[in-house]
Formats: structure tokens, sequence, C-alpha cells
């Protein structure tokens, strides 16, 4: 078998590296909260433009506004084993270049919406974009604890821009998705957090668990899934949804704070990471039930 040309596995390299600067993960979770959005604003289907051109101008943002926050903290991921092997975080990737394919990225993603979808979305897609990439990762996360309560609304708003995208409108329902991802958020962060506690003190970031010791933390949680609990009523109460969501966000939210109470009573690492792991499947599956109650109402 002949070698590969070096030309050819340094390019390849090279894209992966680009790629992986868009956090490709979480920029699918992004686009999956908003395709959420875009059905629960649609009694039909949504119209075929709008699905392929939202989702993809929201996910080209997205990854521009990952590709800047990785560019911002590439110093911060050196020093966290979690991170550092991210290329921005080990110089593989050029600041320069960076910024070009975040730029490159987030331009087209704002002019797919704008010239596809409607200028609402753009523009609160922009907004977004700033909230996260500059409010969050520049100003917010290095300066409080608070960080991810503050800058959780950025990660708050995919299905609300998937509702946009649809309705060009941003109604009550729209904005009850935002609240239950924005109250969602702290628990679930912080419950890695506290497994990763060693990890955030080596960056220098003051997480919750790092400047407010970890039952400090453990009790934040706690009060928060109960509120979550509560939060998630919502769609229900204004009529948004029936008894199948109800019945699945009692369970659903009953399991985790189960999972929340057991976290501040006795803590272990392992407990923490299945309370993260939970929290995650919370979500896919509170936002299932809620698609499934939306086309077949009970």
């Amino acid at each position: 078998m002949h070698a590969q040309p070096t030309t050819t596995v340094d390019l390849r390299r090279l894209v992966h590296d680009y790629f992986e600067l868009t956090k490709p993960r979480v920029t699918l979770l992004a686009a999956f909260c908003a395709l959420i959005g875009m059905l629960l604003a649609s009694d039909d289907w949504v119209p075929w433009r709008v699905l392929v051109f939202g989702l993809g101008g929201i996910s080209l943002l997205a990854g521009s506004g990952f590709t800047f926050n990785c560019l911002v903290e590439r110093s911060i991921d050196a020093r966290m084993a979690r991170t550092r092997a991210r290329a921005s975080a080990r110089g593989e990737v050029s600041i320069t270049g960076s910024l070009v394919f975040a730029g490159v990225l987030g331009g087209l993603g704002a002019w797919m919406l704008y010239a596809f979808v409607n200028p609402l979305t753009m523009w609160l897609t922009l907004a977004t974009f700033v909230g996260y990439a500059v409010i969050y990762t520049v100003v917010l996360k290095p300066a409080t604890p608070q960080n991810i309560v503050i800058g959780g609304a950025s990660g708050a708003m995919p299905p609300v821009l998937g509702w946009a995208a649809v309705a060009n409108e941003v109604s009550a329902p729209a904005l009850v998705l935002f609240l239950i991802i924005f109250v969602w958020t702290p628990p679930h962060f912080w419950a890695l957090a506290l497994y990763r506690v060693e990890d955030y003190k080596q960056s220098g970031l003051p997480m919750l668990p790092v400047t407010h010791g970890s039952e400090f933390t453990r009790l934040n949680i706690l009060l928060y899934t109960f509120l979550l609990l509560a939060t998630t009523l919502l769609p229900f109460l204004i009529g948004m949804s029936g008894l199948l969501y109800l019945i699945s966000a009692l369970v659903l939210g009953g399991v985790f704070l189960g999972y929340a109470w057991r976290l501040w009573r006795h803590y272990t690492d392992a407990l923490s990471r299945r309370t993260f792991g939970y929290s995650i499947f919370y979500l896919a599956a509170l936002f299932g039930a809620l698609l499934v109650d939306h086309y077949f109402r009970f």
C-alpha cells in the first residue's frame, strides 16, 4: 500500500480542526432545539424552505459563535483536561484563520436567514451570537460565578429562533420554551462543574463550585430543579399542551428532583455525572413529549 501524500493528510487534519472549532455536537443540539420551535409553531409540516435555510442559517451562526468562543478561550482551554485537545488550545489553527472562518460562517448564516427565511429570525440569531460570543464569553464568564445563569439566555434562544422562522413573530409559547431551557441550564451545567471542579480551578474561571464550594452549588441545583419543575407546567397552564405532556413533565421532573435531592444530601462524582447525563435526557424527553402532545393532543 502506498502512503497518502503529506499534503492530503495535512489538509484533512486542517479541515477536521476547523470543523471541531464549531463544537459540532453543541451546534447539533442548538439545531435540534430550533427544530422543536419550528414544529411547535406549525400546525402542519414546516415548509421545506424554512426548514432547510432556517436550520442551516441558525447552525452556521451557532458554529460561528462557538469558533469565536474557542478563539477567545484558547489559553484557558489549554489548562483544562476536558478541552486541551482542541485545535485552538494546541495552537494548530491561527488566530487570523479562526476569525476569518467565524466571519464566513456568520455572514453566510445571516444571509441565508435574511434571504430565505425572514429578517426577524436573522436579527434574533445575530443577537444570540453577540450574547454568547461577546457578552457571555468575553464579559460574564471570567467575571462572575453567575455567568451560566445570565449567559444561559443565549443558550435558551434556539427554540425561539425556530419559532420565529415559521411564525415571523415571537409569541407567548416561544417565550415559554425559552424559559424552560433558561431555568434548565444552571442545574445541568453545575452538575458538570461539580465533578470537573479541579479542571475549573486550573482554568481560573470563577465557576460556582470553585467560588462558593460544593455544598452551596448542590443546594442551588436543588432549588433550580424545583423551579424547573414549576416552569415546565407552563405549557399546560397556557393551553399550549395537554395531559400527555403534563404527565410526562411531572414524571421527568420528579426523577430530576430525585437526582438533585440525592446530590445535595450525599455527593459523589459518580452521582454528579449521572445527574448531568440525566439532565440531557430530560430535556430531549420533555421536548419530545411536547411534540407528541402537539400533533396528537389528548
